[in-house]
């Protein structure tokens, strides 16, 4: 028999809460709703073109993507009222941090929303770098428990049955 599934209000969240300070210096949590699929759809489909063109050297605001589309993006992830909100109550920084944050959300997962939020928006926090990334490879760190590889038995080169030597100045038969 077929395992059944949990509904969705089970494990999946229909909001996305953010704690952003405003312009007069308090702190609010801000409640983005998940857009309606239909919005959702498009903000993939704008994401899809931009990360295409940016993959493919071209950057995304060549005329592919005009002011009204990039103010549109962020309506569309935050919600006509949630977007009024913000631009009436928090500075450019915060807004955009917000929005972007609310696109990951829609196009990814919570994991990377959460990734880009405590990255502050900085693409270079995200990312590991080299020593950690190879670190990650290695799966643990070279002092992370002993060793099971058996160590050689003598290190020190010489052979069984070979003459022993005397005593320095000794004389040798």
């Amino acid at each position: 028999m077929a395992a059944a599934f949990e509904a969705l209000d089970d494990f999946l969240d229909d909001w996305l809460e953010l704690p952003v300070k405003g312009k007069d210096g308090q702190q609010r949590v801000y409640r983005i709703p998940s857009p309606p699929a239909e919005d959702g759809i498009r903000v993939e489909k704008i994401t899809t073109m931009a990360a295409r063109l940016m993959a493919g050297g071209t950057a995304p605001d060549t005329g592919h993507l005009d002011d009204d589309e990039e103010i549109d993006l962020y309506r569309l992830t935050l919600g006509d009222a949630m977007y009024e909100r913000l631009v009436a109550e928090v500075p450019w920084s915060r807004f955009k941090l917000v929005a972007l944050t609310a696109m990951y959300w829609i196009t990814a997962d919570r994991e990377t929303a959460h990734a880009y939020w405590t990255a502050g928006g900085d693409p270079s926090l995200l990312a590991p770098n080299r020593a950690a990334r190879r670190q990650q490879s290695r799966g643990s760190s070279a002092s992370d428990g002993a060793s099971t590889t058996k160590r050689p038995d003598s290190t020190s080169g010489t052979k069984a049955g070979s003459r022993r030597r005397g005593a320095k100045g000794a004389a040798r038969r």
